[in-house]
């Protein structure tokens, strides 16, 4: 295997980058109205600006990168000002993490103006750019032998990849299951009367999910795309999209199940401050077929038909920007170094409980051991709020799970 930083290393996080511009809304007064900050032809005195980088290959890919994990970064940017300004911060944490960036150019960087008044909610305005335009051929074949892992995301953000029923999504993932990799997919919850939110998402499953070894949604997201009817019915009866209080182990079972039978062998389903939900597919066969990091013959067993809940681990929250990519990359850490199901779920939460100890994306994340180390202290969880009225929690064990 190649070293942390090498040319072909064990893990390819791909898909969505941008550029996050965040202005020091200082001066501003606590609560102030958004109209009368924006009204025209005021100036507003406000103080620096912060850059970051955004999207699942900056925060998932960052994160695997300060697990101490080998991992090459595979998004798409433009020739220009804000591209130059990814590339940069991505080179802070390493010197070649933007080898395998995709420079197009003709083609301008996603990026989002972060509007965030004390008081107010954050209002996002978002571009993008040549996320659009990310194709199969954006995934070259050269980069992926040496690869054990593939992991994609925010289809939603990236318009060829829900085109056409996910035609384009397809061929990608069928590149990468063919070079024998394992694949992982996350999602993102796209505006309803947007382009993507108006894509026929059940039929992109169907046609994608025979390819993905490993479904990381949240919650919200997969009840947005398997039942849209019942989405809406939730956030009118409580007049909100924040939807979690109101899950409960048989709906996750009844999404889970859903998932599972389309083709995907194992599903998580991000549920926030509740933790992390897995279900894994009865079938041996399909696990044996997960590619380069399907669970050897000790830990079949283990893997198979299992439904569990992590709950979080107590921390004092700073921000949870950022925190479900976090929560992915620990849980990809552990499949890539072939764990069990409950490691790879406490490792998944106890990487995520990291992460919203800092403000930002990544720079809480500790190095692996140090992860595991706070678990094996006796790291306390959250109690669990969940209406789970077959389940069992586990003594010790840090895990909830389903009777059978």
């Amino acid at each position: 295997m190649s070293g942390r930083d090498g040319a072909n290393p064990e893990i390819i996080v791909a898909g969505h980058i941008c550029l996050d511009v965040i202005p020091s809304m200082n001066g501003m007064s606590h609560g102030q109205g958004i109209g009368e900050i924006l009204a025209p032809g005021k100036l507003i005195d406000i103080g620096q600006v912060h850059l970051s980088t955004g999207g699942t290959v900056s925060n998932t890919g960052l994160a695997l990168h300060r697990l101490g994990l080998p991992v090459k970064l595979m998004g798409k940017i433009g020739n220009d000002l804000f591209g130059d300004a990814i590339v940069k911060i991505l080179k802070d944490y390493g010197e070649s993490l933007a080898d395998g960036m995709i420079i197009a150019g003709g083609e301008h960087s996603s990026y989002s103006l972060v509007i965030s008044p004390p008081g107010v909610d954050r209002i996002f305005l978002h571009c993008t750019g040549a996320n659009d335009t990310f194709t199969a051929e954006d995934v070259p074949s050269d980069s992926l032998p040496g690869a054990r892992l593939f992991h994609f995301g925010y289809p939603p953000l990236m318009r060829r990849m829900y085109q056409q029923e996910g035609v384009e999504l397809e061929r990608m993932l069928s590149k990468v299951k063919d070079a024998g990799l394992t694949v992982s997919l996350d999602m993102a919850r796209p505006e309803p009367d947007s382009p993507a939110g108006q894509a026929d998402w059940l039929k992109i499953l169907v046609r994608v999910l025979p390819l993905v070894d490993v479904f990381l949604p949240s919650f919200e997201e997969i009840l947005y795309m398997l039942r849209p009817e019942k989405y809406r019915e939730l956030c009118e009866l409580y007049g909100t999209t924040e939807l979690l209080a109101w899950a409960d182990g048989m709906l996750l079972n009844s999404l889970s199940g859903q998932l599972l039978g389309m083709g995907a062998a194992i599903v998580g389903l991000k549920l926030g401050e509740h933790g992390l939900y897995l279900r894994t597919t009865a079938s041996a066969e399909r696990l044996r077929g997960m590619g380069q990091c399907a669970p050897n013959a000790e830990r079949l067993e283990n893997w198979r038909e299992r439904e569990l809940l992590a709950p979080c681990y107590e921390v004092e929250s700073v921000g949870t920007t950022g925190a479900g990519d976090c929560t992915i990359a620990g849980f990809l850490a552990g499949l890539a170094k072939g764990l069990t199901m409950e490691e790879m779920a406490l490792g998944a939460v106890g990487t995520g409980a990291c992460n919203v100890e800092q403000a930002d994306a990544v720079s809480g994340i500790p190095s692996w051991g140090d992860v595991q180390g706070r678990i094996a202290a006796g790291w306390q969880q959250r109690d669990t709020v969940l209406a789970l009225p077959d389940w069992s929690h586990r003594p010790g064990s840090g895990i909830w799970e389903r009777d059978t």
